[in-house]
């Protein structure tokens, strides 16, 4: 582990000196062990449709049939967040695959944070996978939180071998029932407020969050008394090349899917791009307890959270090496 002096802490755990804002960042890199880590728990997208590929195009019908019932099997397979193997594979994703790009986390103020909250850290931008809210997972232990999870998309929770790696390191399934539970229950959660729908509105060159019609997070914020926090990842967005439709017709198609459809890839098809990603955690948006709040009131804390995250934007953009890039908030 990396601490903001450049030196090596002694047992690799979290390193955190009384700097503000804290820069943590891991220096894990081994050529196998972090090829091996990133591919493992982000390759199972490209392999699975590379599976059913070439079943039905190279194999006899049986075979590709038993394929199939594979990858179905896996599907349905009960997931278990304690497994201790499966533990074991999330620290190690997550030690190695923080190296491999780096990602660095800067955190504007360590001491606003308690290990007795639970904590809505409201992340930007989505891009094509949100993967560098992997620093701020349990097994990277870069915030002094004992409990965290991440909200994510159902569909990978359908996802065969994603749906476990995944599961191991965090994250699950975003509904309102979960979100709300795992906050009472005294985890932080991490949700990326603008979703998938953000992909349509990409573009090479700036950054954007769809955040004007999302106003569900910062509701389950007040009803349960969590701050929120705005959470910015800078270089997130160029770790895949890309490909999407444009114009009408192409929005038309999005919303009818209720997905975005989008070609990406990386190095050697699902392997990211190793280029650094600089995740900006902003201070903590103290919010009210209100069980049933009113437009108005929903509405001034969305507004406070907005004006937070292009704030934590503009005042980090420039360190993070993206000084000419705009946000965009939709």
């Amino acid at each position: 582990m990396e601490t903001p002096n450049g030196k090596q802490d002694g047992n690799g755990d979290a390193a955190v000196t009384e700097a503000r804002p804290a820069v943590l960042k891991r220096t894990e890199y081994d050529a196998v062990r972090s090829n091996v880590a990133v591919f493992f728990w982000l390759g199972a997208i490209h392999c699975n449709a590379f599976l059913v590929l070439t079943a039905f195009a190279l194999f006899p019908s049986w075979r590709s049939l038993l394929i199939l019932g594979l990858l179905i099997l896996l599907m349905l397979i009960p997931l278990d967040d304690k497994s201790k193997l499966g533990q074991d594979i999330a620290r190690f994703v997550c030690k190695y695959a923080c190296g491999y790009f780096p990602v660095t986390l800067h955190v504007e103020d360590m001491k606003a944070f308690s290990p007795n909250r639970a904590y809505v850290f409201a992340v930007e931008p989505h891009s094509v996978l949100p993967i560098a809210i992997v620093s701020l997972c349990n097994f990277t232990g870069f915030m002094p939180l004992p409990k965290i999870k991440a909200l994510a998309s159902s569909a990978i929770f359908y996802t065969p071998i994603l749906r476990h790696i995944w599961t191991w390191m965090g994250l699950v399934a975003a509904t309102k029932k979960n979100f709300v539970s795992y906050l009472r229950d005294g985890y932080s959660c991490i949700v990326i407020p603008g979703g998938a729908r953000e992909i349509m509105y990409m573009e090479k060159g700036s950054e954007v969050a769809y955040l004007k019609a999302r106003t569900g997070f910062v509701r389950v914020a007040m009803d349960m008394g969590s701050p929120l926090v705005p959470v910015f990842c800078f270089g997130q967005s160029d770790i895949y090349s890309w490909w999407k439709g444009k114009g009408d017709l192409y929005v038309r198609v999005t919303k009818a899917l209720r997905f975005t459809p989008l070609v990406f890839w990386g190095r050697f098809g699902p392997i990211p791009y190793r280029r650094p990603m600089h995740v900006v955690v902003g201070r903590p948006i103290e919010v009210n307890r209100n069980h049933q709040p009113t437009k108005e009131e929903v509405a001034e804390v969305h507004q406070k959270y907005t004006e937070a995250l292009r704030e934590l934007f503009e005042r980090h953009k420039a360190e993070a090496g993206y000084a000419e890039y705009q946000l965009r908030i939709l």
